[in-house]
């Protein structure tokens, strides 16, 4: 059966692609949950409309995403933990605080864009890479220090 996809689906294809699925696989999950519809002419119509303004979307999020990765250039937060022997800390830093700190300092970025491979464990000077658009990341800096 053919379809036209919705949405980018991994192992299948990308948004207003035209691929060739198992019936059931269409009946059963892609229709139902509207990531694709069925390949008629109307259908081409209408989801070559929807890329058209989903490839408009895209270029206006990355160009705010650039923006706000120019700004968030050289931005440093520092995080104060409580710290045992050899500078272990007790807990860890997290993407949440990480999220909270850029937060104080009035940068709303969501803990999942924030890639921390693992928490933080060590006091010291971390560089951590934030993903703003798919395209675009920012590094910013984040220093943890020893709470008194």
């Amino acid at each position: 059966m053919e379809v036209i996809l919705r949405e980018d689906i991994d192992n299948l294809g990308s948004r207003g692609e035209l691929v060739k699925v198992a019936p059931g696989y269409a009946r059963n999950f892609l229709l139902p949950k509207k990531l694709a519809v069925a390949a008629t002419d109307a259908n081409r119509k209408i989801v070559e409309q929807e890329r058209q303004s989903h490839l408009r979307k895209e270029v206006k999020q990355k160009s705010e995403a650039e923006d706000l990765s120019k700004l968030m250039t050289g931005v440093s937060v520092t995080i104060t933990q409580k710290a045992g022997e050899n500078d272990q800390l007790f807990g860890s830093v997290t993407a949440k605080d990480v999220a909270d700190a850029l937060a104080a300092k009035n940068y709303t970025i969501d803990r999942r864009k924030i890639q921390l491979d693992e928490p933080i464990k060590q006091l010291g000077e971390y560089k951590v890479p934030v993903r703003l658009h798919k395209d675009v990341t920012a590094e910013i800096t984040v220093v943890v220090v020893k709470e008194e």
